[in-house]
């Protein structure tokens, strides 16, 4: 038997799924993540002792730039699952970029953004 070469519509259509669920809920945590950082007006230190406002605006701030952070790598990881839906338009998904050969199912799901089989991926180290 021929080593096969893509994924049966079937399969990409399971893909598709899970990467759609996956955008959605990557979507809502990075709203979450951006009304994190513009929200200002919630547990202020208005009403406190001006040497604890100094340490709580401190802390905002880190806290703030984590925020910022973790909303970029949302976003990147938002693009990769979106790119990944056009390589299954493309019937593209799941192929090493490597290699050329299948990325196996339990790895796509586990990462469905994934363009290099495991094999690839450790030789890149």
């Amino acid at each position: 038997m021929a080593e096969k070469t893509r994924y049966s519509d079937e399969e990409l259509e399971e893909f598709r799924q899970l990467i759609l669920e996956k955008i959605e809920k990557a979507k809502a945590d990075y709203e979450l993540l951006k009304n994190t950082i513009s929200h200002e007006s919630s547990n202020d230190t208005e009403d406190t002792s001006p040497t604890f406002k100094v340490l709580e605006e401190g802390a905002a701030t880190l806290s703030k730039e984590e925020a910022g952070k973790l909303a970029q790598r949302q976003h990147k990881f938002l693009q990769h699952l979106e790119a990944a839906l056009v390589r299954i338009e493309n019937k593209t998904y799941g192929i090493c970029r490597e290699t050329g050969k299948l990325i196996s199912k339990e790895r796509l799901r586990a990462v469905p953004h994934a363009t290099l089989s495991i094999a690839a991926k450790k030789n890149q180290r």
